[in-house]
């Protein structure tokens, strides 16, 4: 039996929606109610922080309750008029309403359609099961989701549904919005039916799907593609959720972000730089941190952990007892050190530098308060490599007191030219450092007169309490042309020469 519309002097509109209400949600779709894009209702409780997913409440919509109504099409059918549905074979389809030799059905692959269907031509079809779609991930967590969508494979759009982590038996749609990822939590209807949004009531994952790619906006989302899953699809193991880290106490800022102290798993103390997104080019900050998983040294600063996904991004290291070498050089017990004592930081530093020369590894931003000094005095080379990832109107000459001028050789602050050369530069500069006692280089001098007297020949003072041939090797660190400084290596040997023959003097 056809439904045939009588047509009157209302219209065919008010005819249907009264003779056929159960059908309202399809009547919603031919014949909307005149709602503007600010009247769009929009799911609410999308999210960035690690808390379930929130469905939000919008006026209920008819949409039958969903029984053993599901039916797949035996053969290809073509619609003969516009009150029916073309179906290829293979197609499943929603039951809304069976009437005798029909059935009123709703596609529920490809574009979402709705329509008559002869009975003959369709049967009767079991529920398919989320793990045949492409875009089902079981076994996920809200974190690896992220990690995937966030992943290069993926571009905005990307989507996937995974078990909820907050609900038993529910599912959980996540979403890359560019630089993001957004989370909804899909809820179950004592019914049986599947929703986004109360009211809106879908008899599976893959119909629910189908409308909101359609009607994206109600999520303000699109849905594009599928998730592409990395091969094999396991967890970092260096990538933690910011929820196992406390920030305790905030230790200082710099060119990077906030540094603060805090607690890894209520017990392990360590460092965790929190990097401000805003200066930084968070495209190459991947690249950047597996570089610094690959560096392990005893004068490196260790990795702990990263949390990478969202913002803001944190560094997790460990924690050194007297914070950066400036600060602590400059106090009452810093300055009450010793000659060998001060030696002994300058060769730690050349030690670790020299690491790094050998893996070819540019520091960028060498300077003592990027060296970090442990309770029994150790030191250890910290932030090498982030310089690279700042933003070039943060760190060029351009943007004043932003670059550290003072610690950067002429052909960086002048060009931008980078190299294990003018990362001695600095090194000559933090030598100056630590035998002043953290004393500010060109001390009364703007970055603009030190880079012009620099030009002109000029070059830092022998400080009082360093040895004459600790000041040979500073001034072999600045010399004009790159090529002409010596390489770290030669500078840790003939400090450590320096520090023995001084030890054999004292002995």
């Amino acid at each position: 039996m056809r439904l045939r519309p009588q047509p009157g002097p209302l219209g065919m509109e008010p005819f249907l929606r009264k003779r056929l209400t159960f059908l309202s949600f399809f009547w919603d779709k031919i014949w909307p109610a005149g709602e503007s894009e600010e009247d769009i209702p929009r799911i609410q409780g999308q999210d960035d922080n690690p808390v379930p997913e929130q469905p939000a409440a919008v006026e209920p919509c008819s949409f039958p309750a969903p029984r053993a109504r599901l039916f797949r099409a035996l053969y290809d059918f073509t619609a003969r008029c516009a009150e029916e549905l073309s179906v290829s074979r293979g197609d499943r389809l929603y039951a809304l309403k069976e009437e005798g030799e029909y059935i009123f059905a709703q596609r529920l692959s490809g574009p979402p359609s709705t329509g008559l269907v002869p009975v003959t031509y369709l049967a009767k079809a079991t529920p398919e099961t989320p793990s045949d779609q492409p875009w089902y991930f079981n076994g996920i967590s809200r974190t690896q989701a992220q990690q995937l969508l966030l992943s290069p494979a993926n571009a905005p759009g990307a989507f996937l549904i995974r078990p909820s982590e907050s609900s038993i038996g529910g599912y959980s749609l996540s979403v890359r919005a560019q630089a993001k990822v957004c989370h909804y939590r899909i809820c179950m209807a004592p019914s049986g039916g599947l929703y986004l949004q109360e009211g809106r009531l879908f008899p599976s994952l893959d119909a629910l799907l189908a409308y909101y790619k359609t009607n994206w906006k109600l999520i303000q989302n699109p849905l594009l593609q599928p998730c592409v899953p990395q091969m094999p699809l396991a967890q970092d193991e260096w990538e933690r959720p910011r929820s196992e880290f406390v920030l305790r106490r905030k230790l200082g800022e710099g060119f990077f972000g906030e540094v603060w102290e805090g607690l890894w798993l209520g017990s392990t103390p360590v460092a965790v730089k929190v990097i401000k997104s805003a200066d930084m080019k968070l495209a190459d900050l991947t690249k950047e941190i597996e570089a610094l998983k690959s560096l392990r040294h005893e004068r490196l600063i260790r990795l702990h952990a990263i949390c990478s996904l969202g913002e803001p991004v944190y560094i997790v290291t460990e924690l050194m007892g007297k914070g950066n070498l400036q600060v602590y050089l400059g106090s009452p017990e810093g300055k009450a050190l010793s000659l060998p004592h001060l030696l002994g930081f300058a060769c730690q530093v050349a030690e670790g530098m020299s690491y790094l020369e050998e893996r070819r590894v540019v520091h960028r931003d060498l300077a003592a308060r990027n060296v970090l000094v442990g309770d029994d005095l150790t030191c250890k080379v910290a932030d090498f490599g982030l310089a690279r990832l700042l933003k070039d109107d943060v760190y060029s000459p351009s943007s004043g007191s932003k670059i550290p001028v003072k610690w950067t050789a002429p052909e960086a602050a002048n060009y931008r030219v980078f190299s294990q050369k003018s990362d001695v530069w600095s090194f000559g500069i933090l030598l100056y450092e630590v035998f002043t006692y953290g004393q500010c280089p060109y001390e009364g001098m703007t970055n603009h007169e030190t880079l012009q007297q620099i030009s002109r020949g000029y070059r830092l003072p022998r400080p009082a309490v360093c040895p004459a041939e600790v000041y040979m090797l500073m001034v072999e660190c600045w010399k004009g042309s790159p090529e002409e400084r010596p390489t770290f290596a030669t500078l840790r040997e003939k400090l450590n020469a320096i520090n023995r023959r001084l030890h054999l003097g004292l002995t």
